[in-house]
């Protein structure tokens, strides 16, 4: 997997591609504990490079969604497709991510 940050004024996006599953979640664990340890509280997961996800995936957005809110901010969802998005759908994230 292949993690892209970008940030801008208080926002952050991080592109995701490839495969997020129980190899590359510890990077992303990663990630999101630097995003957090720095302030960033409204992130952007761009998922449409995302091909696959996988239980370890899922928990380690599910991780950041409850950090980012505990701190007063956000996770958003953009450009998540095929098995991610039926994934996401599966599990009714639709419900609590506008996808």
């Amino acid at each position: 997997m292949k993690l892209t940050r970008t940030d801008h004024d208080d926002e952050t996006t991080i592109q995701l591609s490839g495969a997020l599953d129980g190899n590359s979640a510890p990077a992303f664990h990663q990630l999101a504990d630097t995003l957090i340890a720095e302030g960033r509280h409204h992130i952007t997961l761009d998922m449409s490079g995302l091909d696959q996800i996988d239980s370890p995936g899922v928990a380690a957005i599910i991780g950041l969604h409850k950090r980012t809110r505990e701190a007063g901010g956000d996770v958003r969802i953009a450009g998540i497709r095929d098995h991610p998005l039926a994934i996401f759908k599966l599990l009714r994230f639709d419900k609590v991510f506008d996808l």
